[in-house]
């Protein structure tokens, strides 16, 4: 299966009206997920992070306490991604080391709410590397995309098991090239390799920074044993938190 870009015409009419400067947005709450309560126990309630598109088609952002939330004003006349990342600053978890939950305009709309979910994280994530990769190819803005159909690979179980459990095990940005270079192809989206990697940092439960991954454990004198994709990889016991990457890795205890 394919997935094509397409253009509505809600969306040529919302780039005629940006155009003429003229602008269609309405201000929405936005309702957050329940954070998963391994994070809460070992790291207390998340400060969040928030980014989404203005009016004027820029990047907004802001940052809200644990336990708050926010409106924003968005335009009502494209597919908009809104995306929370979730960060511990007591912790030195700054945003982009967990991985993030989401919702699409107007699909996560109930009646003047935005709801986010950790499932539309990688959904927003997505679209977000689509942008980037972009190259002035109008007809591929990530707006035009097909979402509800992407979506559908997900929900129908068409994907491999190991992908629907955890998209973040997905290259996304290598997707989203591939995506604008040439077309959407869900034979792509398939889990990005690993190099297991031998990392003395205690035993017990180990929670990673997917909200959908299984935790980890390992026996008293077992040498843990992690998967390490590219990039900075997170996980967290009860003792404290590994950040890893590649062969380099910093074990801090909580009560360091």
């Amino acid at each position: 299966m394919k997935l094509l870009f397409r253009l509505s015409a809600v969306l040529v009419l919302s780039f005629q009206l940006s155009c003429c400067g003229d602008r269609l947005s309405s201000e929405y709450t936005l309702e957050l997920p329940e954070t998963p309560k391994s994070w809460v126990l070992l790291l207390g309630e998340p400060y969040w992070h928030l980014e989404w598109l203005g009016p004027d088609g820029k990047k907004q952002s802001t940052d809200i306490l644990p336990g708050k939330t926010v409106k924003i004003e968005i335009p009502v006349t494209w597919t908009n991604p809104v995306t929370a990342w979730p960060y511990w600053p007591q912790h030195n978890l700054i945003q982009g080391h967990l991985k993030p939950a989401g919702a699409l305009f107007p699909y996560d709309v109930n009646k003047k709410s935005l709801c986010l979910s950790w499932a539309a994280g990688p959904d927003t994530v997505f679209y977000w590397e689509l942008a980037f990769a972009n190259n002035d190819k109008e007809a591929k803005i990530p707006a035009n995309f097909d979402w509800p159909r992407f979506r559908e690979l997900f929900e129908t179980k068409i994907l491999s098991e190991t992908v629907c459990k955890d998209p973040w095990l997905v290259d996304w940005r290598y997707v989203a090239e591939k995506t604008i270079n040439s077309n959407f192809d869900r034979r792509r989206i398939v889990p990005q390799i690993s190099e297991s990697v031998s990392i003395p940092a205690g035993s017990g439960h180990w929670y990673g920074s997917s909200p959908f991954a299984e935790p980890l454990f390992f026996d008293e004198g077992e040498t843990p044993v992690f998967p390490v994709r590219p990039g900075i990889n997170i996980w967290i016991s009860g003792e404290g938190i590994l950040r890893c990457s590649g062969n380099t890795w910093v074990f801090k205890k909580f009560n360091e």
